[in-house]
């Protein structure tokens, strides 16, 4: 099968999830591009498509996106993403990523078993969340989860969870861009495939819009959360 069917396969399935949920089109696609292309085209080819799927939702959610509850975890995420991305290479890449889906799974699993945890009052958490978030998204695209795991702390309704969810994803993948750029990660392969896959992540991605009206809000947060047990195996094996 071509190249290009394949990718296009890929980041479909990868925007329907995003679509859906908010989340988890980079820790779904990522695998299968890395495994497809290798970490260094895969890496900036998402980070590019996603920025466009972002904009969209940004644009879709604008009027529930609540800036106040955010924006301490977009300015530990600005300064997590140019560490993440320049010191990739010094980090045992399957180390960390174990000990992110230990902690992710072990968390999403006992939300599911105990529903009334308490919620992170203090707004310094934000900060942590969004470093950590920062670090993963700009080593690895994987920054969904700590951004997901703190606005499942705070009690987001779905509509505003999505929305802060793009906003704080669309601001990460400006400054990773900005940082894939000074690289030069953004080679003529990159470049090419770019084509074929940002069309197919935002043809998913409003798939994904089609679907989630049908979901109640008790239901999408056991979704989100079985979302991140898998996502969690997924990084653990």
């Amino acid at each position: 099968m071509p190249q290009e069917v394949l990718i296009i396969g890929i980041m479909t399935s990868a925007g329907i999830i995003q679509g859906v949920t908010g989340f988890g089109s980079a820790l779904f696609g990522m695998p299968f591009l890395a495994q497809l292309l290798g970490a260094h085209t895969a890496t900036p080819l998402f980070a590019l498509s996603a920025v466009f799927a972002e904009m969209v939702g940004v644009f879709r959610y604008r009027k529930s996106i609540t800036f106040g509850a955010v924006w301490r975890v977009a300015v530990a995420a600005v300064i997590g993403i140019p560490i993440g991305v320049y010191g990739v290479t010094m980090i045992d890449e399957r180390v960390v990523l174990t000990i992110l889906g230990v902690v992710i799974f072990s968390y999403a699993a006992y939300r599911l078993f105990t529903p009334h945890i308490p919620r992170l009052q203090n707004p310094n958490w934000a900060y942590l969340f969004g470093f950590l978030a920062g670090l993963l998204s700009g080593a690895y695209n994987t920054g969904g989860p700590g951004y997901v795991v703190y606005g499942t702390t705070q009690g987001w309704k779905p509509d505003t969870f999505r929305a802060n969810l793009q906003g704080l994803f669309i601001v990460g993948s400006v400054v990773g861009l900005i940082s894939h750029y000074t690289k030069g990660n953004f080679n003529d392969l990159v470049l090419y495939l770019w084509v074929y896959a940002t069309p197919a992540f935002i043809i998913g991605l409003f798939i994904g819009y089609g679907l989630n009206r049908y979901i109640s809000p008790v239901f999408f947060t056991k979704l989100v959360l079985v979302m991140l047990v898998l996502i969690g195996l997924n990084l653990i094996f």
